[in-house]
This record gives C-alpha cells, structure tokens and sequence, in this order.
C-alpha cells in the first residue's frame, strides 16, 4: 500500500514539471516582450521583423501619438457620460441628444482618422512589403470593425399593446 502511495506521489511530482516545464517553454516569447522597455510595441518588432533603427523611428511615432489618442478618449468617454444622463432625464429624442450624437460622431470620425493616418505613418517606416502587410492588419482590426448593430427593420423590437 504505502509503495504505491510513494508512485502516485512520484507520479504527481513528474507530471507538476512536466507541465512546469512546457509551460515556461510556451510563454518565455510572451515573458520576454512583457520585460522590453516598450512591451506595447514588441510584438511588432517581431511580427514584422524590425531592425533597432526601425523600431526606434515606430517607438518615436508610436509615444508622439499617444496623447492625442487620449485626448480622443477622453472626449468621447466624456460625450458618452453626457449622452447617458441625457437620455436618462427623458423618454423622447431631444434636440440635446441629437446634437450629443453629432457630436460623439464627429469626435469618433475624427480619431479614426488620427488614427488611421498614424497607421499610414507607421507603415511607411518599415520595409514596403512588411509596411503593407501592417497596414493591411490594422485596417481590418480598427477602421473595418463597427459595433455590430441591427440593420434590420425586422430585427428592432417593437412593444405591442
């Protein structure tokens, strides 16, 4: 009985690193991003094999749009607080809420637009074929992704009384 408790056991210790072990092996390119100076940025220096002068020139880029990308944040999260408290103190479309909506827009349209020339930006920083394959990708993730919403009149729920 006792010598096969001691097998379990041993078995159990083999098992914990074995699985240590591959799962160290399988994070240490996550673990050795997140200890970079830029951990934000590193995964791009790999993606698309950037040299230091290129990944210097992105970092560059990358860091000078950051506060304009926050000040877009802001504005928005700001004009979403106000459209929230707007359509809390009513149950009809206001000229208030209309004008918050044009608004939200506008400040959205704007930073996609920032945006998306930051990325043209970047782009053109790396090799043409890497600076391509870039811009293609960060279409697709950013300026191509709308909140999915009912487009259709048969989807929009309707109270019946």
């Amino acid at each position: 009985m006792r010598r096969g408790l001691q097998i379990i056991a041993l078995g159990l210790v083999v098992a914990g690193l074995g699985y240590g072990g591959i799962y160290f092996a399988g994070t240490a390119r996550s673990r050795q991003m997140l200890q970079s100076p830029q951990p934000e940025l590193e995964w791009l220096k790999q993606e698309y094999h950037l040299d230091a002068a290129e990944f210097a020139r992105i970092s560059r880029l990358h860091n000078a749009y950051l506060p304009r990308c926050a000040t877009h944040c802001r504005r928005i999260d700001e004009l979403n607080r106000k459209l929230a408290l707007a359509l809390a103190a009513t149950s009809s479309l206001t000229p208030e809420i209309k004008t918050l909506l044009t608004e939200r827009a506008r400040e959205r349209a704007d930073c996609q637009a920032e945006m998306l020339e930051h990325f043209f930006e970047v782009s053109r920083t790396m090799p043409a074929d890497q600076g391509r394959r870039y811009l293609a990708w960060v279409q697709e993730q950013t300026c191509l992704q709308e909140p999915a919403m009912m487009h259709h009149a048969e989807s929009v729920p309707v109270s019946h009384h």
